[in-house]
């Protein structure tokens, strides 16, 4: 089996990606802060900022392809720590590129739909970046300067995701189902729109562009473009809950640090040529349901 390296494997999407991937690959992750225990997956703490420590783990792996999740990725943080978050989104991604480029190694890095302001959606790879926060502007120099490190990188923009939590990192509506189990009131922009996709969706799109995609930047968006509002309205419905817990609100209702965009819808034919086929919104939260994939305490 074809050893795949990926970073950030206590995050989010590194989680639900060492989980969905071992049939095809044997998974190697890096952690920083937190120690996750996954089956069949080999960890190792280490810094990606550091070059020589990342060059280490790469000698000792000898890994066939990379997977570059690692990030500082909460635009409120980025804003609040500009520095700290440069090294972990730009200067990993910078030492990432060089060891990929020095071996010669298929490498995906994900980027995000916060790289536009959103006044313009919906968003192709072909439109020009306009970032309106730092964590968007940091992804932007990420992008460009792996691209130029080493040209045959992948670029994947994200979208909004939801789906199984790590132990240290849940996804947006874990926060919904636990207010909407205290019966509490959740107030939920009507004016922020994107494409949001599930873990196990944005995984199948990653692997596809790490098979079929070389030198260039493809959106992995969903195939529905919501507002929040909408979506707690339809995660409440399948998941029984009365939609009177949901109140809406604006955006400037709403006071933070990270100034957001209105509508990073992203058009994602591109992936789709390649063969990427994203579910409604309501299947993937079906399939969620269905296989109970959304409680942390129901995998461990």
């Amino acid at each position: 089996m074809k050893k795949l390296l990926l970073t950030g494997a206590s995050g989010f999407l590194g989680y639900n990606i060492c989980r969905y991937t071992q049939a095809n690959w044997e998974i190697y992750g890096t952690y920083y802060t937190h120690k996750v225990n996954i089956d069949n997956v080999t960890l190792f703490k280490v810094d990606i900022t550091d070059i020589e420590a990342l060059q280490k783990i790469f000698q000792q792996i000898k890994p066939d392809a990379v997977l570059h999740l690692a990030a500082a990725s909460k635009p409120n943080y980025c804003q609040n720590n500009p520095e700290t978050a440069y090294k972990i989104n730009v200067t990993a991604s910078i030492n990432i590129a060089k060891l990929c480029a020095d071996r010669d190694l298929p490498c995906v890095f994900t980027s995000t739909d916060l790289v536009f302001n959103g006044l313009d959606s919906p968003y192709k790879e072909s439109d020009p970046v306009s970032p309106i926060s730092y964590y968007g502007e940091q992804k932007v120099e990420a992008e460009q300067k792996m691209l130029a490190i080493y040209p045959k990188t992948v670029i994947c923009r994200m979208p909004l995701m939801f789906g199984l939590p790590s132990p240290f990192a849940a996804s947006f509506i874990q926060f919904f189902l636990t207010t909407f189990r205290q019966g509490k009131k959740l107030s939920l922009f009507t004016d922020e729109y994107r494409t949001p996709v599930s873990a196990l969706i944005a995984t199948e799109g990653l692997l596809l562009a790490l098979e079929k995609g070389e030198g260039e930047i493809i959106h992995l968006g969903g195939k529905q473009r919501i507002s929040r509002y909408e979506f707690g309205n339809l995660m409440a419905e399948i998941f029984d809950f009365s939609q009177d817990l949901i109140t809406p609100c604006l955006q400037k209702d709403v006071p933070m640090a990270a100034p957001r965009s209105p509508d990073t819808s992203l058009d994602s034919s591109k992936a789709s040529r390649l063969g990427y086929q994203p579910l409604s919104l309501r299947e993937q939260l079906q399939q969620l349901k269905d296989n109970d994939l959304i409680n942390s305490d129901n995998h461990h």
